[in-house]
């Protein structure tokens, strides 16, 4: 195994030499003083004696990153790897001394036996750059471990074995569930607005309401896996936001989903190949209601509030063959999206087909390019396309939009615990009809995801998305002028994990759509506080 890495110890051992006396009184020494004694203590390899000094300077009242981290090394030559850990975990809030503990905690860790937490810590070493030659060292620490995993010996098959037979099956479950605000429930238009769709309606005055609601979500997937590589598995989730008021109701939504399939993985050295296949069902509810006021909407007195839930199903298959810097994936979707019947308005009945390939590519070890090119359609049964005057005659053949797209992300790794990405996608809808209701949009993100300990995890990500209508209308109407649209989304996100399997988590959600045809046009702010729970 590659050898402990003691460049912050010596360089603070040669400090603290300089600041020896020949002879110490030890019923007269400070923090300071047995401290120093300490390292020299270690410097002798006398990693007891040295604790014992590093423990007297503690009782003294030090309690310092450096004072942890001598400490885990002593710890860790001596054999205690236990309390190794934990004095070098406390020397991570120094981030002079991270690089340095995240190399000796994987160490450490590969001396338990915890050759997975070994890696992880070891990937933190190498994805820094801060200090080179801890990278080369965690390099080199990594290479080892995949070579010695890569060819077993008679003791670990054996192992392997075991353990795959305590895993034949598995099931995994996650529940997440929240209280929140929403300071605009139907997403009203944010200004009163003449409805130029009707000509005879007066000026319309919008309601924004806001109100209380509990997001809930839970999943559950037992695995058998039946083979070496491949396994088996059915699966459930269910997702929903449920407001407090009943004069709110209308605002319910959510969604069932269903599913089962196989996965593949295989992983030799630095290759990897990945295949998951599904079949998935989903039910998915909500009302179809009145944004202006939050009423369920009718035509001629009839109620169509139920006009937007459906039932979705088909088969989908994603593929991934990975090498060192180079990864390719595909994926394969067909859906059938079957609508409540509707005897007074069409319905939205569509087909759904999707093909997306990507290619992968990275740069360094901290830095990644990738490459997405996406073909899509929506084929209606019962909807009829636009003309170029805007209007919706039912002799015209059934909707169908194709959809094109091409994106650009990147993903940049400050340190360990910090990346960020950007995310660049040109997306061209045609209408196979007249061309009333294409448009090219453009949407481009940031990302920053921040790990600053163990327990906590900050995600902040931002959407800007910019349509470009070159026939559509605004509310349909060739008086209004050509349609135009764009729209923000901001989201921030906080977890801090409280034990192995349950977290806190905080979440804001801010949202703008802004649009000549004013019945998009609404800002809309959500803040809500829960937890997690996951088996």
């Amino acid at each position: 195994m590659v050898k402990t890495f003691h460049l912050p110890v010596w360089l603070l051992l040669l400090a603290a030499l300089a600041c020896l006396t020949p002879q110490q009184n030890a019923r007269a020494m400070t923090a300071e003083q047995y401290y120093a004694d300490g390292n020299r203590l270690f410097r002798d390899d006398l990693y007891w004696a040295a604790l014992l000094r590093y423990r007297q300077a503690a009782e003294e009242g030090m309690d310092t990153p450096v004072l942890h981290y001598n400490s885990g090394v002593a710890h860790y030559r001596a054999g205690q790897h236990i309390r190794a850990r934990d004095s070098l975990m406390k020397a991570l809030a120094d981030p002079s001394l991270r690089v340095a503990a995240h190399y000796n905690l994987g160490l450490n860790a590969y001396e338990l036996g915890e050759v997975d937490e070994a890696l992880r810590w070891f990937r933190l070493a190498r994805d820094q750059n801060q200090n080179s030659k801890i990278q080369t060292f965690a390099v080199v620490a990594i290479s080892r471990i995949r070579d010695e995993l890569a060819e077993p010996d008679n003791f670990e098959v054996r192992v392997a074995e075991r353990e795959q037979k305590r895993n034949f099956a598995d099931l995994e479950f996650y529940a997440r569930i929240g209280f929140g605000n929403d300071d605009n429930v139907f997403r009203s238009p944010d200004q009163p607005y003449i409805d130029l769709s009707d000509p005879t309606a007066p000026t319309v005055v919008p309601e924004v309401t806001s109100g209380a609601f509990m997001p809930l979500s839970l999943g559950a997937k037992y695995r058998v896996n039946s083979l070496k590589f491949e396994g088996f598995y059915v699966a459930y989730r269910l997702a929903g936001r449920y407001y407090q008021d009943k004069d709110l109701e209308n605002a319910n939504e959510y969604q069932h989903e269903a599913s089962f399939g196989s996965e593949y993985r295989r992983k030799k050295g630095s290759r990897e190949r990945e295949v998951y296949s599904a079949f998935k069902v989903s039910q998915h509810d909500e009302t179809y209601y009145d944004p202006d006021d939050g009423a369920v909407r009718d035509v001629a007195g009839v109620d169509i509030g139920d006009r937007l839930n459906y039932l979705r199903y088909g088969p989908e298959l994603s593929f991934r063959q990975s090498h060192e810097r180079l990864a390719v994936g595909a994926k394969i979707k067909g859906q059938l999206w079957n609508y409540e019947e509707q005897t007074v308005v069409p319905e939205y009945d569509h087909e759904y087909m999707l093909l997306s390939l990507y290619g992968q590519y990275k740069l360094a070890s901290s830095s990644l390019l990738r490459i997405t090119v996406d073909g899509y359609s929506r084929r209606f049964g019962d909807r009829p396309s636009f003309d170029l005057d805007g209007q919706q005659r039912t002799a015209n053949p059934n909707i169908r939009y194709d959809y094109y797209a091409l994106g650009l992300t990147a993903r940049q790794r400050i340190f360990g615990s910090l990346w960020f990405g950007i995310d660049a996608k040109r997306t061209e809808r045609l209408d196979k009809h007249v061309g009333y209701n294409d448009y090219t949009l453009d949407t481009f993100g940031v990302e920053i995801h921040w790990s600053p300990g163990g327990r906590f995890d900050l995600q902040a990500s931002g959407i800007y998305r910019l349509y470009d209508y070159p026939n559509a209308f605004a509310f349909h109407n060739t008086t209004a002028g050509r349609k135009t649209q764009e729209s923000a989304d901001i989201r921030l996100i906080a977890n801090f994990r409280m034990t192995r399997r349950l977290s806190l988590f905080a979440e804001g959600r801010y949202r703008e759509t802004v649009s000549n045809d004013t019945r998009l046009q609404y800002e809309r702010n959500q803040y809500l506080l829960g937890v997690r729970w996951e088996q």
